[in-house]
Parts: structure tokens; C-alpha cells; sequence
């Protein structure tokens, strides 16, 4: 996820190109980059680090020219570096641009390119762009016509802003699958990823479909099919929010923005991860001696991890808090071993500790992390990234479904390498696994119902969660959500340890949350809830069958999938109703107190 802010009209470009960058800094803050134009030239500044940082260190604010583009970077392709930061360009110079989003068939590309002679400057996916279009120039003449023709050529996800000095009156900016809205003006125009960069200016937007593009001048905007290039209608809009709603896209909270990003965010998880995971699980695939490691969060989805190695690819790791691995696990380590770390920063103490240590025994370490050149991806031999983007929120919720999400193609992958599961059954998983983004987005349906339910048990001082097999780490992960924003105490824990002494502590309106998809152990979960249930516990139940309804006071009706495939969509509930909690309680949820977002000391 990055920052994109595009400007063309009678101001200069620069200082409202600034001050939009600075309002989707949360957007990505590892480097910073402007293009503006004057007279037929191209003038970038662009380097790593914050906007204010850039912007004294390069007066961006001295760059001339009335149209431009800025953005603000968070990592994909490429470390953070001043090469890397956009805006990129073509071999010409007459070509820059900046993108958000992820070109999954970047590679393949750039090799073609290569043969024809570009010559690349930067280890971005992005820079490819502008060589294709200029590419495609030589042969249609006509920008917006080379431009189609290229950007039909991209696989994945892309946002773009575009300056060509052949048109010095306009600017292009596309949609596809990463958010960018246009701001309308009198006698300026506007375009971001965000409504808060231009809301200082104007209100009235116009908001891009996926696979259209906009030709923009300072007087007039048309937008347009990519496939096509015919004109589509589109309705102005009129945003009534404060810029501080805006920032938050108007959400009340950080935390409840990016609970309703991860149906993006999962596509980027998907789509950034399609051709590495292959090559990643083929490296990991003799290793028979596995240990994750994570902490928190992460730690829940090291436990999925585990589940789903143990089902599809017949691996049977060891999960392990990485504060406890290097003093239980030191003399186990070895040159046979892998080591998956786990880490939404990458920065996080106590598993780069446990990184390092696997390092110095000569373990093969596979990082899955969200940030580009944090320092667990110099450690490791492997990285899989999660494609979240920046998280505000403390308590994390997209970064761990996305790290479900690769867990998940992971262990698929690792199946068809080994020949341990059948083909028919990984194929319908894949198909599954990309249906899941829609089914969350549906899911996102029961805030209200679930805002109406955190009315009732607001006044509740405990909480358990249950789950059986690959859903207990949800009920984990639910009971973890609850307690860090709302104050409650809340236990998770495996239904088949009810009876085994947490019974004791159900009594009359103790909420019971129970994680229950159909699956091998559904059977098994029906008779958990029922114990409880005996012994007066409010049943509040997720999943697809009607037998759950029987016996639950609150049914939270679930799709009916693969079991494999739940911890996925079957958490979101379970972040809303933590969240809505919180606010009902009095709390700020993005800043729950004594907890920092990520724990750089041990």
C-alpha cells in the first residue's frame, strides 16, 4: 500500500503534491518522490525516508511547474532505497510515473524489455510500466492509445499517475484494484489514493472503477474503460467529512479502516505471492525438521501454519514463542533444520533473536513479514511478504489475515511439490483461497449486528472462546483481540479441554464464543457447546450449519467452506465484535494502553 497525489491547474504543483503526501504518509512512510513538469522537462526529487525528512533534505518544495504527481512508498518490489523511490521513468525521460499496487508478472516483462533494449535503472515491478508504454509508443504514436495497449499487458494490482511531456495540459490516472479517487476543481484538478491529500482543496470527488483510466486537464476530466477506451459516466460526489475523518477514510478509527481493508489487502496477499511461493516451497520442500516462530499475533498464525502443514503437506512442525525458542531449542537446531519466522514489522526482538540463532547453526530461515528491508528480511535466506501495507491500528488484524492468507498458498504449494495431497482437492483450495476476499467482504455485512450484540454484553468481565484443531488458534486470536482493546478478560482455549477444569468457570450469562465450521470435529464441538450451555453460558456460535443455531443464543451465520480455509474469514466477526466493545467501553482502539505495535526489545 502506497501514497499517491496528482495536481494540474495554476498553483504549484509541488506544495499541494507536498501536503498530500504528508496526509497519506500512513500509507507508506519508507521513501518519497515528486515529478513535476515545465516546459517540455521532467524535474524528479525522490529518497528514502518520512516526507518532512525528504522534503528538507531536497526541497521538494522548490521544484517548478504547475502538474505533477507524488507519492509516498511502502515496499514491495525492491528495498527502500533513493533508486527505488517513485516516481520511475522511462528510458527517453519523457515518461514518469507512480504506482501502488503489485505487477505480478513483472519478471517476465522486464526480461522482454530487456532484449529490446531498455535498460533498467531500479529493482522495482513498477519501472517496468513506463518502458512498456514508451515501448508501445514507438508504434501507435498516440500516448493514450500506447498507454492502453500497455497497461492490458500488467497482471496484478496497480493505481497509477502519469506525466508524458509530449501532453503537457493533462496528466492520466488509473485504477485497477488499488484505490484512487479524483478531486474536481475550479480550474485545478486533483487525483489520490485517498480523499484526505486534495479534501483542503475541493470536496467533490469522482471515484475510479477497477479498469478504468482518467484523462485529466486543469479544466476538464473524462474517465474511461481500459479494455475499450469509450467514455463511462460517472457521478461527482460530495464528501461532507472533517480532513480528520478523512485521513481514516470515514471511519471513527484506524483499527475499523483496516478490518474493512482486507478484502484488498487479501488480493494483494494473493496476487504479490503467486509466482514466488512455488519456487519458495520447492526450496523448503526436503526439510522435515520445522520450527516456527513468532510472537502474538503472529504466534496465532504460526499455530494455523502448523495445522495447515500438518493436513495438506504431511510436515509436522514445532511452534514456538520466539522469546522461549533460543533457551528450549539451541542444541536442536541444525544445518537440517528450517526455521519459519513469522513478523508483522519485521523488526520484532525476540524473533529476529530466534533468527539469528537458527542462522548461526546453520538453519535454512523463512521470513513471511509485511515490511520490504526490515531487518528479519536481511536475516533470512527466504522472505514471503504479506502485502498489508502500513497498519496504524496496535492491535493487528489485516496483517494477520494476510499472513494466513500465505500460510495458506504456502502449505497448497508445499502439498503439490510432495505429492501428498491430491491435485483435484489443491485446486479446488486455490479456488477457494481466491474467493475468500469476497466472502470477508460479505462478512463485513454484520458490523451492525454485531455492534447491536456488543450492546448486551458489554458489562461482561469474562469471556471464553473455543475452538477444536485448525480453529482453536481463532479462538485464540479472538480472546487476544478482546483483551488488548477492551479491557476483558477473555480465555482461549481447545473445547476439548472444557471438561477438564475451564468448566468450573461457566456460570449463568458467561459469554462462550464458539468457532465451529463444519469439519472433522463439528460433531465434537456440537457436544462442547452443549456442556456449556448446561451450565448457563450465552452461546455466541460461528458457522453454516443449522444445528449450530439449535443450540447457540447468538448465531453468527458463516459461508460454508472448505474447514481448511475458515481461520481466514471466521476471525472478522471476531475483530468487530472486539472492536465495537472497545468503543462502547470507552476505549481507544487504535491505542490500547501499555502495548506498542511493534516490540523492538526483549
Amino acid at each position: 500500500m502506497c501514497g499517491i497525489i496528482g495536481y494540474i491547474g495554476e498553483r504549484r504543483a509541488c506544495e499541494v503534491i507536498v501536503k498530500g503526501l504528508k496526509r497519506l504518509e500512513y500509507r507508506g512512510y519508507d521513501s518519497v518522490g515528486v515529478v513535476t513538469e515545465e516546459n517540455g522537462k521532467l524535474y524528479i526529487k525522490k529518497g528514502v525516508g518520512s516526507v518532512d525528512e525528504v522534503v528538507e533534505r531536497l526541497n521538494l518544495l522548490d521544484m517548478p511547474g504547475n502538474r505533477g504527481v507524488g507519492h509516498t512508498r511502502w515496499a514491495t518490489h525492491g528495498v527502500p532505497n533513493d533508486i527505488n523511490a517513485h516516481p520511475q521513468k522511462d528510458c527517453t525521460g519523457k515518461i514518469a510515473l507512480v504506482h501502488n499496487g503489485i505487477i505480478e508478472n513483472f519478471a517476465e516483462l522486464k526480461k522482454e524489455l530487456v532484449e529490446k533494449g531498455h535498460t533498467f535503472e531500479s529493482d522495482t515491478d513498477t519501472e517496468v510500466i513506463a518502458h512498456l508504454i514508451e515501448e508501445e509508443l514507438k508504434s501507435s504514436g498516440n500516448f493514450e492509445e500506447a498507454l492502453r495497449k500497455a497497461l492490458l499487458k500488467l497482471k496484478g494490482s496497480f493505481a497509477l499517475g502519469i506525466v508524458y511531456t509530449g501532453e503537457p495540459d493533462r496528466l492520466y490516472f488509473v485504477r485497477n484494484e488499488s484505490p484512487l479517487v479524483l478531486g474536481i476543481g475550479d480550474g485545478e484538478m486533483f487525483a489520490a489514493s485517498d480523499v484526505p491529500a486534495f479534501l483542503e482543496y475541493t470536496n467533490k470527488v469522482v471515484f475510479l472503477d477497477d479498469m478504468e483510466y482518467a484523462v485529466v486537464t486543469k479544466d476538464s476530466w473524462v474517465v474511461k474503460r481500459l479494455e475499450t477506451g469509450e467514455e463511462v459516466e460517472k457521478e461527482v460526489k460530495t464528501i461532507d467529512w472533517t480532513l480528520e475523518m478523512a485521513e481514516k477514510a470515514g471511519f471513527p478509527h484506524f483499527m475499523l479502516k483496516e478490518i474493512f481493508e482486507q478484502p484488498r489487502v487479501l488480493r494483494d496477499a494473493i496476487h504479490g505471492n503467486a509466482k514466488v511461493i512455488r519456487d519458495v516451497a520447492r526450496e523448503i520442500a526436503n526439510y522435515s525438521k520445522i520450527f516456527i516462530v513468532a510472537m502474538g499475533t503472529s504466534y496465532h498464525a504460526a499455530l494455523t501454519g502448523k495445522y495447515l502443514l500438518q493436513r495438506l503437506a504431511k510436515k509436522v512442525p514445532i511452534v514456538e514463542d520466539a522469546s522461549e525458542f533460543r533457551y528450549e531449542f539451541e542444541d536442536l537446531i541444525d544445518e537440517n533444520s528450517l526455521v519459519i519466522a513469522i513478523t508483522q514489522s519485521g523488526e520484532t526482538a525476540d524473533t529476529l533473536a530466534a533468527m539469528k540463532l537458527a542462522k548461526r547453526k546453520g538453519a535454512k530461515v523463512l521470513a513471511i513479514v509485511n515490511v520490504v528491508g526490515s531487518m528479519a528480511t536481511r536475516i533470512a535466506d527466504l522472505t514471503l511478504y504479506t502485502h498489508a501495507g502500513p497498519e496504524i491500528g496496535v492491535a493487528a488484524t489485516k496483517t494477520y489475515t494476510t499472513q494466513l492468507a500465505v500460510l495458506t498458498m504456502l502449505a497448497i504449494e508445499l502439498a503439490r511439490t510432495l505429492g501428498t495431497a491430491e491435485e483435484e482437492h489443491l485446486k479446488e483450495l486455490e479456488e477457494g483461497l481466491r474467493r475468500v476476499p469476497d466472502l470477508v467482504e460479505g462478512i463485513l455485512n454484520l458490523s451492525e449486528p454485531l455492534r447491536e450484540l456488543a450492546e448486551e454484553l458489554k458489562d461482561k468481565q469474562n469471556f471464553f472462546y473455543i475452538g477444536r484443531g485448525i480453529d482453536l488458534p481463532t479462538a485464540l486470536e479472538g480472546a487476544l483481540k478482546l483483551k488488548e482493546i477492551s479491557y476483558i478478560h477473555a480465555e482461549g482455549l481447545s473445547a476439548g479441554e472444557l471438561k477438564h477444569g475451564p468448566l468450573a468457570l461457566i456460570e449463568d450469562g458467561v459469554p462462550v464464543v464458539a468457532i465451529a465450521p463444519n469439519g472433522r470435529t463439528f460433531d465434537k464441538m456440537l457436544g462442547n457447546i452443549e456442556e456449556a450451555k448446561a451450565r448457563g453460558a450465552h452461546v455466541i456460535a460461528l458457522g453454516s450449519s443449522e444445528r449450530l443455531e439449535e443450540v447457540s443464543d447468538t448465531f453468527i451465520r458463516m459461508p460454508d467452506l472448505d474447514e481448511i480455509l475458515t481461520p481466514i474469514p471466521y476471525i472478522v466477526p471476531l475483530q468487530l465484535l472486539a472492536y465495537h466493545l472497545a468503543v462502547l467501553r470507552g476505549n481507544d482502539p487504535d491505542k490500547p494502553r501499555n502495548l506498542a505495535k511493534s516490540v523492538t526489545v526483549e
